[in-house]
C-alpha cells in the first residue's frame, strides 16, 4: 500500500493521481486506490482539507497530485447580484458548502436546501456533474493540535483508522 503522509508545496515530477469526492477530500484517514490502481492509505495531520491540486508525499518518496472528482451537485443562478448574495448568505448561515462562480453557486444535492432556495429566492435551480471546490472559510486550514505538547504528530499510520472509500 502506497502511504501519504505529508502535504507538499511543489513538486517536478507526480507520479500517480488521486481522484477524490469533496467529502472524501475531507478525511485526513483514508484507504482507497490511486488512478494506476494502487491501494493508497492518507494518513495526514487532521483539520487540513485536500484542495483540487493538492500535492501528497509518500513514506517511499513518490509523489501523488488530488484532484476533486465530478459530481453530481445544484447549480444556482439568481435573478440578480444581490438575489445571489441573499441565497449565499443563507447558505452560509447553515454552514453549507458552496462554490461561488461567475454569477452561481453550487453545492451538494440537498432536498430541504433546494426547497429552500427555490421557495424564498428568486432563483434558477438545475443539476450539474462537476468537480465541487467550495469555498474553504475564514479560518483555513481548520483546528489542530497535539495532545502531547509536540509541535507535530509522529506516530505510524494504523490500519484499522483508514476509512474505506473502495468496494
Amino acid at each position: 500500500m502506497l502511504v501519504l503522509t505529508r502535504i507538499i508545496e511543489s513538486a517536478e515530477r507526480i507520479d500517480d493521481t488521486l481522484l477524490l469526492t469533496f467529502e472524501l477530500r475531507q478525511k485526513s484517514r483514508l484507504r482507497t486506490r490511486a488512478a494506476s490502481g494502487e491501494e493508497v492509505g492518507l494518513f495526514l495531520e487532521r483539520g487540513q482539507p485536500l484542495r483540487d491540486g493538492t500535492l501528497l508525499a509518500a513514506e517511499d518518496g513518490r509523489l501523488v497530485v488530488v484532484r476533486a472528482a465530478a459530481e453530481t451537485l445544484s447549480h444556482v443562478v439568481a435573478a440578480s447580484p444581490t438575489e445571489l448574495a441573499r441565497a449565499a448568505y443563507h447558505l452560509g448561515n447553515r454552514h453549507v458548502p458552496v462554490e461561488i462562480g461567475d454569477g452561481w453557486l453550487r453545492l451538494g444535492c440537498d432536498h430541504v436546501l433546494i426547497d429552500m432556495l427555490a421557495r424564498h429566492f428568486d432563483v434558477t435551480l438545475s443539476t450539474v456533474e462537476a468537480p465541487f471546490n467550495p469555498e474553504s472559510g475564514a479560518y483555513g486550514g481548520g483546528h489542530h493540535h497535539s495532545h502531547g505538547q509536540e509541535a507535530e504528530f509522529h506516530y505510524a499510520p494504523k490500519l484499522h483508522q483508514f476509512a474505506k472509500a473502495y468496494p
